[in-house]
């Protein structure tokens, strides 16, 4: 089964691969949700050995985006092709839909490249159907989804609906509060990938955080958690 970890930090993307990670997804300020990569991590990340998809989102917040945002996010997936990285992960809404029109526009950019649909997915529930076929529609690979619930332990109802209705058509890929310890509250789903940050908190530099630098406990990708995760996954 693969294990795709989700980084933000240059130590994070080697925790992740002396862990045994299977893919990266390469982000920014992942307490945020993850954002667009700089790009000196993406030409750091595009030398780890594994496949690195990039998360393509100018910003925290909704996924509702303006002209000039969906115009900052097509130079960033250029800056991931030019970076060589193998995809780049993508989400849009309008309301409680996935947004057609930008996610056609992002899609043709990123033409050739490895497509994953993000968590946007996540607000178009409860009936997750009009969102899959859209998916499927667009050419994604993969749905990285928790079920619409905080963790994908806690959707794992939906999940199975969710996978139900794909059938076969494009991978789901489940992911939120996955660790060695929740797995088992999904096996009863046909899993192929998960996805998971596999971190450990630990705490800032208290100067840093005196100065607003940083907050009080931060996290970080902890290779023997990837170990752990992998080996639940494979045993």
């Amino acid at each position: 089964m693969l294990l795709e970890v989700c980084v933000d930090t240059v130590a994070g993307l080697e925790a992740a691969v002396a862990g045994g990670a299977d893919r990266i997804e390469l982000c920014a300020a992942l307490e945020l949700g993850g954002l667009t990569p700089s790009a000196g991590l993406m030409a750091a990340a595009a030398g780890c050995g594994l496949p690195v998809f990039a998360m393509i989102r100018p910003r925290a917040g909704d996924f509702a985006f303006s002209a000039a945002e969906v115009a900052v996010m097509r130079a960033d997936i250029r800056a991931a092709r030019a970076a060589g990285l193998a995809g780049v992960v993508l989400g849009a809404t309008r309301g409680r839909a996935l947004d057609h029109t930008v996610l056609a526009e992002l899609v043709a950019e990123a033409r050739g490249m490895g497509l994953t649909l993000h968590r946007a997915f996540d607000l178009c529930g409860p009936d997750f159907r009009a969102a899959i076929d859209l998916a499927v529609q667009l050419g994604f690979q993969r749905i990285l989804t928790s079920g619409g619930a905080l963790t994908a332990p806690q959707g794992a109802a939906a999940l199975a609906g969710i996978f139900a209705h794909a059938a076969g058509r494009i991978a789901v890929m489940p992911g939120a509060g996955i660790t060695a310890e929740t797995i088992g509250a999904l096996r009863h789903l046909p899993l192929a990938e998960v996805h998971a940050s596999c971190s450990a908190a630990f705490a800032a530099d208290t100067a840093a955080v005196a100065l607003g630098f940083a907050a009080p406990q931060m996290r970080q990708t902890d290779a023997s958690r990837v170990r752990a995760l992998k080996s639940a996954l494979t045993g």
